[in-house]
């Protein structure tokens, strides 16, 4: 490139015969350099101006007039930061030309078919000469829907330029300088209440920072507005949404895809405004969830709305909260040193691509004469038990053992323009062209003689009955007009609540997590092992990006915090010694493979519970009706300057 738009972009690519000939082939390119002015972070773009694509907005009622009539306003500044995606493979792609000219590229990727589009383009060549294979990544989170095609494209024109296999692997240190992260955000608003605490209007001006280029920040940023409700119903609502461009990384897809960014801004505001209500915040936001018949901003029907009160119902009971309030309140009154907060937040998480035409999948299912399965379909598997699920849907739907059935790797040539494996909808879409493709088996096999599925597959096969099918399964009942940002864009919303409870320390502001329980509305489960691991684990990522993950770069745009050395994971130490997990029961979905839900992004914001937490913990150092702002992160650190802040007031109250 002409100009190099953040540090950490590749000025060109050397080839080696060996890892370290490729190295030394680096360190022997020079380059020249002119410094030009940077803009480092969203403030700072802002400021500038610096803004880059689509600029909607999400709209309903009219706010003006309702905080005009408003009998409580308040108005302030919510800042979240990004967050590295820190899967254990880091991006990871194989190529090779055969002898017919045939590129094949084995790639870590989230997205095959748009791989498969991005090598094709760089080659010059058409989609049907390239060939993308994902058997299985060591982790994405979203970190691979987009990044890796250029890796991939490198790799290929390699291999097409010496003929020979190439590989690009990039090291830990150059995957987290390198790859974009999620985006962070700054929120200005402001909102009415009226003498009950309840919500009568919110404007919101939300600004993703989408690094020096789009990359997926317009979808994301979509998502954002679209759930900045979370599951409180506004009758009067604005959300106005920018893309900052700054000179960093180009954020990208991660876990939640903008709605957790979105829904932290409502609870960050709900924390804030409680004590100035003085109303307990738990109250405050049991008083707002929706409640059937009511209508998102943008337009959706909140179907199953009492989902939303039924899960916070039994969090409540299950985690015996009230009676724990009353206990913490006693403990902190016995310590002044030491506080305890509880909180509990809920989820409401719409399922769907913001992009209509990305809901739709394809799968092939081969029957073998002598009845054992083989299965491909579009989705690509990173952990999260998709090809597990992929395998019961077959077994079932066949009427055949677990281990009748095999799964080949995710490829182009065998299911063609596949979507993303992403917006949660990865069992939903591939589950349903699975099911197709089985159905339409089995259909066929009616009236075949034979006691045991092989002997009725082997007279199949003689009476020259097809024993393949190619499965297609498109969601119904979707549109979505993004000119005025409404429609009915989700296929379901996916429900949750979870309640944690937090001690920490007056003297440095580190803390524990004591305890933690979860509510979470998985339908039927396809697979509630599974189901249990993404929510514990989804908890848990979203503790880390909201509590300890803290991305730092220099002045100068330089990243900091590019090693597990710096930049400090979830680990064994922080899991609360208490963790109850529970799935709501009689969650059947209609419309969805089995009757299940989605399970990926949605438990990551159950994690607002532990920030909500900490900031109970630190205003109880201060007085009653202490309002706490709590940065994000809220590192130990942070948690030191609010408690701090609270002390203080306390302090100059009582001289």
């Amino acid at each position: 490139p002409t100009e190099v738009m953040y540090h950490g972009l590749a000025v060109c690519w050397v080839l080696g015969d060996t890892l370290e000939a490729a190295r030394l082939g680096s360190a022997a390119v020079v380059v020249d350099y002119e410094e030009l002015p940077a803009i480092v972070g969203v403030r700072d773009a802002i400021a500038a101006a610096s803004f880059q694509g689509a600029q909607p907005t999400v709209a309903r009622g009219d706010v003006e007039a309702a905080l005009v009539g408003a009998a409580h306003v308040f108005s302030g500044v919510t800042e979240m930061a990004g967050q590295e995606h820190f899967y254990l493979e880091t991006h990871a792609s194989v190529a090779v030309v055969d002898e017919s000219g045939q590129v094949f590229v084995q790639s870590s990727t989230q997205h095959p078919t748009e791989t498969q589009e991005v090598v094709a383009h760089v080659l010059g060549r058409a989609s049907h000469e390239v060939t993308v294979q994902c058997l299985r990544m060591g982790g994405g989170f979203g970190g691979k829907e987009m990044q890796p095609h250029g890796y991939a494209a490198v790799a290929a024109l390699g291999a097409t330029l010496t003929g020979r296999p190439v590989r690009v692997r990039l090291t830990r240190q150059q995957d987290i300088t390198m790859t974009g992260k999620r985006h962070g955000f700054h929120a200005t608003w402001r909102v009415g209440f009226d003498d009950q605490g309840c919500l009568q209007a919110l404007d919101v001006t939300l600004t993703a920072d989408g690094g020096w280029s789009l990359d997926l920040s317009e979808p994301v940023l979509a998502r954002a507005l679209c759930h900045v409700d979370n599951a409180y119903f506004i009758p009067h609502f604005r959300a106005h949404g920018r893309i900052a461009q700054t000179h960093q990384t180009s954020s990208t897809a991660f876990r939640g895809f903008g709605g957790p960014q979105g829904m932290l801004v409502v609870e960050d505001v709900l924390g804030r405004c409680a004590p100035l209500l003085g109303v307990d915040a738990t109250e405050l936001r049991r008083r707002n969830l929706y409640t059937p018949g009511q209508a998102t901003p943008y337009g959706q029907e909140v179907r199953h709305a009492e989902r939303a009160g039924l899960t916070w119902d039994q969090v409540v009971a299950d985690g015996r909260v009230r009676e724990r309030l009353a206990e913490i309140e006693a403990f902190n009154a016995a310590h002044p040193h030491t506080k305890r907060g509880l909180a509990v937040t809920p989820v409401k998480f719409g399922i769907a691509f913001n992009f209509t035409a990305f809901n739709q999948a394809g799968a092939l299912v081969h029957v073998y004469k002598d009845g054992s399965v083989l299965i491909n379909h579009g989705g690509t598997e990173m952990g999260q038990g998709l090809h597990t699920k992929m395998i019961q849907v077959a077994a079932t739907a066949l009427g055949v053992p677990l281990d009748r059935v095999r799964l080949a790797p995710t490829r182009t040539d065998k299911v063609p323009n596949t979507s993303a494996t992403a917006a949660s909808s990865g069992a939903d879409l591939n589950g349903g062209a699975v099911k197709d493709a089985c159905e339409q088996i089995l259909a066929r096999l009616d009236g075949i003689p034979g006691d045991t599925w092989e002997e009725r597959v082997g007279a199949a096969y003689l009476q020259r009955v097809q024993l393949w099918a190619a499965g297609f399964y498109r969601t119904e009942g979707l549109h979505w007009d993004p000119a005025t940002m409404t429609g009915h864009p989700f296929k379901y919303f996916a429900y949750g609540a979870a309640a944690a409870e937090v001690e920490v320390d007056g003297f440095t502001g580190s803390y524990t997590t004591r305890r933690v329980d979860i509510v979470h509305d998985v339908g039927d489960s396809l697979s509630p092992l599974v189901d249990l691991g993404q929510i514990e684990g989804g908890f848990v990522q979203g503790t880390g990006w909201l509590t300890l993950e803290d991305l730092r770069w220099d002045d100068d745009g330089r990243l900091l915090t590019h090693a597990a050395s710096t930049y400090k994971l979830p680990s064994l130490s922080e899991m609360p010694p208490e963790l109850h997990v529970a799935l709501l029961p009689h969650a059947h979905e209609d419309g969805v493979v089995h009757g299940s839900k989605a399970v990926g992004e949605p438990p990551l914001m159950l994690a607002f519970s532990v920030r909500e937490a900490l900031r109970q913990a630190a205003a109880a150092f201060g007085p009653p009706g202490t309002s706490v702002e709590l940065a994000s992160p809220a590192t130990p650190e942070a948690v030191y300057w609010a408690l701090e802040k609270a002390r203080t007031t306390t302090e100059a109250a009582a001289r």
